[in-house]
C-alpha cells in the first residue's frame, strides 16, 4: 500500500464524489459542503495559509482535508473538511493526512482549531494533541512548536490574540 498525499489545486478530482457518499452514508455533510463551497467559488483553500490536501492510496482517493483561515482567531488556521473512507481506517492514512496539514501550518501560524463532530473525532485530534477548547465553533485547538532560538515564532505567538464575536 502506498500513501502519498497531494496539493489539491484548481479542480476537485473526480473521486470526491465517492468520498461525499461515504460521508453522506456516514451522516456527515461536511464533504457535500467542500464541494458546494468549491463549485460555487466560496471556498478554494486559496488565502495566505490555506491549502487542501488528498490522500490518495494506490493512486485512489481515500481522504481529505483542508487547512483555512480562522476567522475567530488572529494569527490561526482551522483543520477543514477532513474526511477519511472508513473501508481506509485504521492504516494510518487520517494520521499522516492530519500531519501533512500540521506540516504546512507550522509555516503560517503557531494556533490550529478543529471543530470534531464526534467523540471518535475528539478522541483521535487529542492523539494528535489537541486539546478541548470549545468555543467559537471549534473544539480543539493545537498550539504548534516551534524553535525556541526562532525570533518569528515568539512574535507570532505575541499575534495570536481571541478575537470577540
Amino acid at each position: 500500500m502506498t500513501i502519498d498525499i497531494r496539493r489539491l489545486r484548481d479542480r476537485l478530482p473526480q473521486e470526491i464524489a465517492d468520498l461525499e457518499s461515504e460521508a453522506r452514508r456516514e451522516g456527515h455533510r461536511h464533504v457535500a459542503r467542500l464541494i458546494d463551497e468549491w463549485s460555487a467559488g466560496d471556498n478554494r483553500f486559496e488565502h495566505h495559509g490555506e491549502t487542501l490536501l488528498g490522500a490518495y492510496v494506490d493512486d485512489a482517493l481515500a481522504g481529505i482535508g483542508g487547512m483555512t483561515v480562522e476567522t475567530a482567531m488572529s494569527g490561526a488556521l482551522r483543520m477543514r473538511r477532513f474526511y477519511i473512507c472508513p473501508a481506509m481506517g485504521g492504516r494510518g492514512i487520517g494520521r499522516m493526512l492530519a500531519l501533512a496539514l500540521l506540516d504546512h501550518a507550522r509555516s503560517f501560524c503557531i494556533v490550529v482549531t478543529v471543530h470534531a463532530g464526534n467523540d471518535g473525532a475528539a478522541r483521535f485530534w487529542e492523539s494528535l494533541g489537541f486539546q478541548p477548547h470549545g468555543r467559537d465553533g471549534h473544539t480543539h485547538l493545537l498550539a504548534l512548536q516551534h524553535h525556541s532560538d526562532d525570533p518569528a515564532a515568539s512574535d507570532l505567538r505575541r499575534c495570536v490574540t481571541h478575537r470577540s464575536p
